[in-house]
């Protein structure tokens, strides 16, 4: 359904996503709402070619953390995993809230959620949670649904979003009222710029954005500073 809703376009952004991250070797990276594992074995693989390039080995292994509410698509991501050969000693999984993250202060390297701070309830608490376990110099990204500000072109995104995406839902799932939801969650979304500035509430810095495809989605950049 993503592939026919987005032209396939989502594997694209979440590519830019992790050719933005450059996760090093030896992090310890955290990928929240990710329970499919689309981004988390994005950065395996990403790590991978790192190691084979590198001229030197890593101080420590690298590690990829698997963090999502949702039990069963913890279940669905680890059947990816075991496909594509990825041993536990590369990858973990965890379930529980963003809100409430079962990681010490200052003990990740780095944090990314694709298309999940939109669900959160408390996305202000997302937020500081996310500062609250990056190391000094830790890295936050977020990609998300955002506002296209074009004009003529945001008439025609939208007249798209709602008027073809849940019939779209219905014809291929059944599922009309999901896609309504999701249509009508991206419009709730804050913008880029209130985005960023809830990032800088929540303490980051060197907050910055990047808009695909004219803004339907949007890279959100933040990094926990030394205090």
């Amino acid at each position: 359904m993503n592939d026919l809703m987005s032209g396939g376009l989502h594997r694209l952004w979440k590519d830019q996503l992790v050719a933005m991250l450059r996760p090093a070797l030896g992090c310890r990276h955290l990928d929240v709402a990710g329970g499919t594992g689309d981004i988390s074995l994005r950065v395996v693989a990403a790590l991978r070619q790192a190691e084979r390039q590198a001229l030197t080995p890593a101080p420590c292994p690298s590690h990829v953390t698997v963090f999502d509410i949702n039990g069963e698509m913890l279940k669905v991501g680890q059947q990816r995993a075991k496909q594509q050969g990825v041993p536990a000693s590369e990858l973990s999984w965890v379930e529980g809230n963003a809100e409430s993250l079962p990681f010490e202060d200052n003990s990740l390297d780095s944090y990314t959620i694709a298309f999940g701070l939109r669900n959160c309830t408390h996305m202000d608490r997302v937020l500081r949670e996310a500062r609250r376990v990056l190391v000094p110099g830790g890295r936050f990204l977020c990609l998300e649904f955002s506002h296209v500000s074009t004009p003529g072109l945001r008439q025609a995104y939208e007249a798209y979003s709602f008027s073809v995406i849940p019939a779209m839902g219905h014809f291929i799932s059944g599922d009309r009222d999901s896609y309504q939801y999701l249509v009508e969650s991206i419009r709730k979304f804050p913008t880029q710029e209130e985005l960023a500035n809830m990032m800088r509430e929540a303490g980051f810095s060197c907050v910055e954005y990047t808009n695909l495809t004219y803004g339907v989605v949007c890279i959100h950049s933040g990094f926990k500073l030394p205090s």
